[in-house]
């Protein structure tokens, strides 16, 4: 078996790469042509252990992740963890995949194929929630499919992030200008397209339909029940908000409690795989709609982009044989 780091998974896959793994993803999911059990949390203490196992015709795999909210104030990542592949036949592990990494480039891809599918194409001007490993990830990949001018960050923790910023700006290779906000009103009111990537338990936005209007919003923490990024007052703008499947509504409290309270109907959820399969031009924002995308991870996409990385990573000769 191979093993592949981070740095093997920039070598094999390009962004534009991975967001059209993404969207395979999405079409396997709308055509039914996988088995994948609900993804099985244990919780001790704010601790949380994750396992995400998949079967596809493409491939076999689990994604086993450690989320420790508190870490970001010992200065370590939230998410660690490993993706197992197998193969398909026999079952043996063909490789182990740094799963910090995977979670980080595919969730990245994630908002990045939303962005491509729902957002309007002449954005310039991003708000991210949430100064974290997966805020800078989805930095980049916004960058890749809109012409972002202007990036705007708030986060709840109070720090320097000027190394931070530093080598976002150096990574993304392009004139962009990046700020620090004082709150989340602030960015808002700076912002055409706002992505949320918090483990927040109650919304991190204000409950104004006046400041949430006319925007796009990716939402990709909120993975449980008793989690919330979005406030009440957005499903009173949203139309269609978007999400991978059904299990959505159940895992994520950014659904399952505006359901419960009968703000949100369940008419109004509609799946990515549908969507994308319309081949619907990318809007203008002079419409002035306002849209939402709301993501739970699903080990399908976990696998489907595992594959593709191995794949690579066998004919290119990258990886470490263990």
């Amino acid at each position: 078996m191979i093993f592949l780091n981070h740095e093997d998974i920039l070598k094999t896959m390009t962004r534009l790469e991975l967001i059209d793994k993404i969207e395979e993803a999405f079409d396997i999911i709308r055509q039914g042509d996988y088995y994948m059990p609900n993804r099985i949390s244990v919780v001790h203490k704010n601790k949380n252990l994750l396992f995400m196992p998949c079967f596809s015709g493409q491939a076999i795999g689990a994604k086993v992740l450690s989320v420790f909210p508190e870490n970001a104030r010992i200065g370590k990542p939230m998410i660690h963890g490993l993706m197992v592949l197998n193969d398909n036949e026999s079952g043996e592990i063909s490789a182990l995949i740094d799963g910090q990494a995977l979670t980080a480039e595919r969730t990245g891809a994630v908002g990045g194929a939303a962005i491509r599918s729902l957002c309007p194409r002449d954005v310039e001007n991003l708000g991210i929630i949430g100064a974290g490993v997966q805020g800078y990830t989805q930095a980049l990949y916004a960058c890749t499919v809109r012409n972002i001018k202007n990036i705007y960050f708030y986060d709840a923790y109070k720090k320097d992030y000027s190394d931070y910023l530093c080598a976002l700006l150096q990574e993304l290779n392009r004139e962009v200008k990046i700020r620090v906000c004082a709150s989340a009103e602030e960015l808002l009111n700076l912002s055409q397209l706002v992505i949320t990537a918090t483990n927040a338990e109650e919304p991190v936005l204000p409950n104004e339909t006046r400041l949430l209007a006319g925007k796009t919003y990716i939402a990709l923490g909120s993975y449980m029940p008793d989690m919330r990024e979005l406030p009440d007052a957005l499903w009173q703008l949203v139309a269609q908000v978007y999400t991978e499947l059904p299990f959505a509504c159940e895992e994520s409290g950014d659904l399952c409690q505006p359901l419960a309270s009968g703000i949100l109907k369940r008419e109004n959820i509609y799946y990515m795989g549908d969507h994308l399969a319309q081949h619907i031009p990318s809007p203008s924002i002079s419409d002035g709609k306002t849209r939402c995308f709301k993501s739970v991870g699903v080990g399908l996409v976990d696998l489907i982009c595992a594959k593709a990385i191995y794949t690579k990573a066998l004919d290119r000769h990258i990886g470490k044989q263990i």
